[in-house]
């Protein structure tokens, strides 16, 4: 298997290793590269400033932002008939697939945000990229998604993402307790979310300084990052629903948050 671009050849290894950085979290680490699908995702990676290590494209894929790509030195490859969808993980895929460098923050970035967002032990890639797209689309200063939950370049993430991975502050890493402690240190006031028994969301004060604590899906947050906050909030339901996913109750906080400041 072969495939071509402007003036570029390559074989079925360099499919081979495509394949594998969509399916292997370790494989993405090893390399600090993830795979970006889609023209408007890669757009915004380009916008964004984000190294582009190169692109592969569907056989007559004429997308405008590969000649934009193209125009910026990074290398174009063509894949040749029924390679993507084979490689792909979607049941459609996208006509345009990039490798990005990875766009990890650090800790110590996040020191002026006065609004972050904590992800523990959120497993749904899905719901973790919902998170990103929603923070970002309130203005919060910087998310951290701690050990043990979903890898932040998992594909449906960066999918869900909507190029909010490239816009805004990510912190992939970090002990919970060790995270908390240090945003504590700093003056944020930690407010852990859950479905009963918190201050309802719209009547706390998320003018100050705050970071909002996510926990996990099915099990909320484990005791020792809960024994590491401030208070808890909570979004009332009036209906059957017990609570919203990670993902709606992010979008909710953030947004009352930005309501508040006025943004």
């Amino acid at each position: 298997m072969s495939a071509t671009g402007p003036g570029l050849t390559f074989t079925s290894g360099r499919v081979k290793r495509l394949r594998q950085l969509l399916d292997r979290s370790s494989a993405r680490r090893r390399e600090g590269v993830f795979v970006v699908e889609g023209p408007t995702p890669v757009a915004d990676a380009l916008d964004a400033g984000a190294h582009l290590e190169c692109l592969f494209v569907a056989p007559g894929g004429g997308e405008p932002v590969v000649e934009r790509a193209s125009s910026l030195g990074v290398p174009v490859f063509e894949l040749a008939p029924g390679v993507l969808e084979r490689v792909a993980g979607t049941v459609a895929p996208q006509p345009v697939l990039g490798v990005a460098r990875m766009v990890d923050a650090e800790l110590a970035e996040l020191a002026d945000a006065t609004l972050v967002v904590v992800c523990v032990d959120v497993r749904d890639p899905g719901n973790l990229g919902t998170v990103l797209r929603s923070a970002e689309a309130a203005g919060v200063g910087g998310i951290i998604c701690c050990d043990g939950s979903v890898d932040l370049y998992n594909p449906k993430c960066v999918r869900a993402s909507a190029g909010s991975l490239f816009h805004t502050r990510v912190v992939a890493r970090g002990d919970p307790v060790k995270v908390l402690g240090t945003l504590g240190e700093w003056g944020l006031r930690r407010l852990g979310t859950r479905p009963g028994g918190g201050q309802p969301y719209h009547r706390v004060d998320l003018t100050a300084p705050t970071a909002l604590v996510l926990g996990n899906e099915a099990h909320g947050l484990p005791a020792q990052a809960a024994a590491a906050l401030d208070g808890w909030v909570t979004i009332p339901m009036a209906g059957r629903s017990e609570s919203l996913n990670v993902g709606m109750a992010a979008a909710v906080l953030c947004f009352e948050a930005a309501r508040q400041r006025g943004s």
